[in-house]
């Protein structure tokens, strides 16, 4: 049975639990990045406020004339924004927010779910403990590069825009250098896709193989 049936016949039977990890994995993903703001700065956030999504995205839609300009904009536009505003500078300056941005929320779904496959695929795979745990941490490193780079926190001191590179300035990095390293963004959440991809084709291709013994482990699910 060639890899990529098996992948799609895991998906067919398995969608539901995929679909899960994936919106599960989205908003653990909030939640991760709130509690770090609250743990960073030790303060609550003072305002919510919500955006017409929908009406923005037709708006764009109707107004932009280039499709790779109209995606570029969709992707950045918010749908909720929570901060703590600092009113001692006249109508007040943001100091901090967290911004929840449906292109983003897609994106972690993805890799949730993406995640999902492999943790079903590595179970129905038989292999020894430390190739098995050799997987577990590509799984976490894909996941990781993904996860690190659609944050999509702000902080004044980064200039107030919601990047990735705003939890590693939070996390002591210098903000120049942290703001240096923002371009790098595209190649490691694609770098850590293809981790993902490789790792579950390669878990795909062992569960294809036919059933053998290598040093007392059968080699098939």
């Amino acid at each position: 049975m060639a890899p990529l049936t098996i992948i799609a016949g895991e998906i067919r039977q398995r969608w539901r639990h995929l679909l899960l990890w994936g919106v599960l994995f989205a908003l653990l993903h909030q939640v991760a990045m709130f509690a770090a703001l609250l743990l960073r700065f030790r303060a609550w956030p003072n305002y919510v406020t919500f955006y017409d999504w929908p009406g923005n995205v037709l708006h764009i839609i109707r107004s932009t004339p280039s499709v790779r300009d109209m995606v570029g904009i969709i992707r950045e536009e918010w749908l909720i924004e929570i901060g703590r505003m600092n009113y001692d500078y006249g109508t007040g300056i943001s100091e901090w927010s967290l911004n929840i941005m449906p292109s983003r929320l897609l994106v972690l779904c993805l890799l949730g779910a993406m995640v999902g496959l492999a943790v079903s695929l590595l179970h129905r795979t038989a292999c020894a403990a430390p190739a098995r745990n050799g997987l577990r941490a590509t799984t976490g490193l894909g996941a990781f590069l993904v996860a690190l780079t659609n944050v999509t926190m702000s902080w004044v001191v980064c200039c107030a825009t919601p990047s990735w590179v705003v939890g590693l300035a939070m996390l002591g990095l210098g903000t120049s250098t942290s703001l240096a390293l923002e371009r790098s963004g595209p190649l490691l959440s694609v770098l850590g896709f293809g981790l993902l991809t490789a790792l579950i084709l390669y878990l795909a291709w062992r569960k294809s193989r036919p059933a053998q013994q290598s040093k007392g482990v059968p080699a098939h699910a």
